[in-house]
């Protein structure tokens, strides 16, 4: 068996924009170092992929094809929610990754995802250690949510905060054009279970040539219904229409989210769905004023045609960092952005050791939130802003954006078949 250890790289949780330019800068960098690093083996639908001995080698994928994901949204390798359980409470799956491991000879592991997929990054590791398995573990952040700890921003959400702001611009644009006789509130929802970052990025819409009436509902902040109502009905006064973003995470009094629609996914998280069609209900019901909602779902979080430039220079690094940490011979940590400047923004990379990053949410500090609850501080919007700058367009063909499917070619299975 060759003396250079390949590597096994996956995508978990949710997707984004930027998350394969991530694979790209990871998979070039691993390519470069090739006397270091064997064959990159990515997981077909994440973990699952290495559990079911479902592996793609990605060294049947040309230097275009892969040059190619840095522009391609969405997993190329295919994404799961999947949570290993502590190595004490199933044991069976973390000796069933080892023995994929070896058999694979895969010394290098790299999992790309938020919270929870850090987490499963750290329990890999641990795993490593008490069965005695020698193994790189690498987290490689990534969260449209922006709510990763120790790092200043997510690979992911610099593009969903540009898609957000734009979208609330352009839309303004249209309901100040009919509020005189027909829609006067237009509400969108956006995605952000207990961190505000996305629906935050909505007030970016309104600067000193845009004055734009936008009341933003962040899921750190209760939801108090009479001074929300007070909020959109000045503005609507005042302005003749009113925009509203809403978090998908936004809680009454009791701590209830309003669009809980029941069931939890794989992670134990409640499944969310329908702030929007609420919060334009309250309006209809208590101020008679006419309304459209929109919920941005999928759209905010592939919208790689207006992808932030900042985002995917960011995504890459992070993807090519995760390697070269692997070769300087660091473990269980994960790459971060580190802020050095404002404006002009500048940035570079850290790290951050997985036990610090697992399950834990950063959420909007209190001074980001203005003082009524509903918009952003000139603190948050220095914050924001050099996140969404820059477009980086993808190609286009026939009008529209040429994105790459890659040809996932399986290697052929080793061990007995496992049902997860």
């Amino acid at each position: 068996m060759s003396l250079i250890k390949n590597a096994f790289y996956a995508q978990s949780g949710g997707v984004t924009s930027v998350i394969n330019a991530s694979a790209c800068g990871l998979i070039q960098t691993a390519r470069a170092h090739s006397d270091k690093i064997g064959t990159v083996y990515a997981g077909l639908n994440g973990i699952i992929g290495a559990l079911q001995e479902e592996l793609i080698d990605t060294s049947f994928e040309s230097n275009e094809a892969i040059a190619a994901l840095r522009y391609t949204p969405a997993g190329a390798f295919g994404s799961c929610r999947y949570k290993l359980k502590s190595l004490e409470a199933n044991r069976a799956e973390y000796e069933r990754l080892i023995a994929v491991f070896k058999a694979h000879n895969i010394g290098y592991f790299f999992y790309n995802g938020g919270g929870d997929s850090q987490d499963t990054a750290h329990k890999v590791s641990q795993m490593g250690e008490q069965m005695g398995y020698p193994l790189t573990c690498i987290g490689v952040p990534k969260t449209v949510d922006n709510d990763l700890p120790a790092t200043d921003t997510c690979a992911g959400f610099g593009s969903v905060a540009k898609y957000v702001a734009v979208s609330m611009r352009e839309a303004s644009f249209d309901v100040a054009s009919m509020c005189a006789t027909s829609t006067k509130v237009f509400v969108m929802e956006v995605m952000g279970r207990h961190a505000g970052w996305i629906a935050a990025a909505g007030a970016l819409a309104a600067d000193e040539k845009h004055d734009i009436p936008i009341v933003i509902l962040f899921p750190e902040v209760q939801f108090d219904l009479e001074k929300f109502l007070a909020a959109v009905d000045f503005k609507v006064k005042s302005y003749g229409y009113c925009c509203v973003v809403v978090s998908e995470g936004i809680k009454n009094s009791e701590g209830q989210f309003l669009a809980e629609a029941g069931g939890r996914d794989a992670f134990g998280h409640a499944q969310l769905g329908g702030a929007a069609p609420v919060i334009a209900n309250l309006i209809k019901e208590n101020l008679g004023y006419k309304y459209h909602w929109a919920v941005a779902d999928y759209l905010q979080r592939a919208a790689r045609h207006i992808a932030s430039k900042t985002d995917v220079e960011q995504a890459y690094a992070v993807g090519k960092a995760a390697i070269e940490f692997a070769i300087e011979g660091k473990n269980a940590v994960m790459p971060t952005i580190v802020r050095l400047a404002d404006a002009p923004y500048r940035w570079e990379i850290g790290s951050v050791a997985l036990k610090d990053v697992a399950n834990v949410e950063k959420m909007m500090p209190p001074e980001f939130i203005s003082d009524d609850g509903f918009s952003i501080t000139p603190t948050c919007r220095a914050y924001l802003q050099p996140l969404i700058a820059g477009e980086d367009y993808p190609p286009f063909h026939n009008g529209l954006p040429d994105y790459k499917v890659l040809k996932k070619q399986l290697v052929e299975k080793k061990l007995p078949k496992f049902i997860v």
